[in-house]
């Protein structure tokens, strides 16, 4: 089975999402409008609710323009 993915990493997305919305001067209600999806979907990908649709997400980033960097490999590994 899978690593689940970390607290800390769900928490650091949820929060650069939410900086990012506030810097735009958007509410959580307009960001919904515009990405196309619900109040509760951004009300829960901003508290860090691990079952946020991934397509979802990347509506919200593409909307907020923000990008999603995934890093293979472990630690430590060159």
């Amino acid at each position: 089975m899978g690593k689940k993915i970390t607290s800390q990493a769900i928490q650091t997305i949820s929060k650069r999402i939410r900086q990012e919305r506030k810097q735009q001067g958007l509410t959580q209600t307009e960001l919904a409008g515009l990405c196309g999806v619900s109040l509760n979907f951004i009300s829960q990908l901003e508290q860090a609710k691990e079952t946020v649709r991934l397509d979802k997400l990347v509506l919200v980033l593409i909307t907020l323009g923000l990008e999603l960097k995934i890093q293979y490999g472990k630690k430590g590994v060159s």
